[in-house]
């Protein structure tokens, strides 16, 4: 899996696949494109989904959070968005929104330890990560409802809803 995928014209979504596992590449890509198309974003705008192995994970988690080992998904964003608070003026330029980084054999494995769908789990992996890049976060519990909202309601209209019960 790789290049690049539009929504209607407005968000530019590059995915590479850096890894061994089978990845359910189409609905990955619907999923990545509900995320971005039910928050409205600007015309031109851009982001990278990245699925790498646990070692390259495990760097990016050292590197960037100061955390070891492997993690599912880091998000790396350029600008310090919020959900709902308009996005900013970049003169025509594209709005780079970061990079998303999910790490499938490590989704696999929590997904089998946890009884759950692994397709399930890797779908909501992304959107949670398309999501923090956006400016949700779940540190306090209203936001973490309503970031848990909009993954759920992006994996349903996915066809993903359900896998997890």
């Amino acid at each position: 899996m790789g290049g690049s995928v539009s929504l209607a014209g407005l968000v530019d979504i590059h995915l590479a696949d850096e890894q061994d596992v089978p990845l359910p590449a189409g609905r990955l890509r619907r999923l990545a494109v509900l995320v971005l198309e039910r928050e409205g974003l600007p015309d031109h705008a851009q982001v990278g989904i990245f699925f790498v192995d646990d070692g390259r994970m495990a760097d990016l988690n050292r590197r960037y959070l100061g955390r070891e080992g492997p993690t599912d998904v880091l998000s790396l964003p350029i600008e310090n968005l919020r959900p709902g608070g308009g996005w900013p003026d970049t003169g025509g330029a594209p709005l780079n929104l970061g990079d998303v980084f999910a790490a499938p054999a490590y989704v696999r494995r929590r997904a089998s330890a946890g009884g759950t769908d692994p397709e399930y789990e890797l779908g909501l992996t992304v959107a949670h990560g398309l999501l923090h890049l956006l400016g949700y976060d779940h540190e306090r519990s209203g936001q973490a409802r309503r970031m848990e909202n909009r993954q759920r309601e992006a994996l349903s209209e996915a066809g993903l809803a359900g896998a997890r019960e």
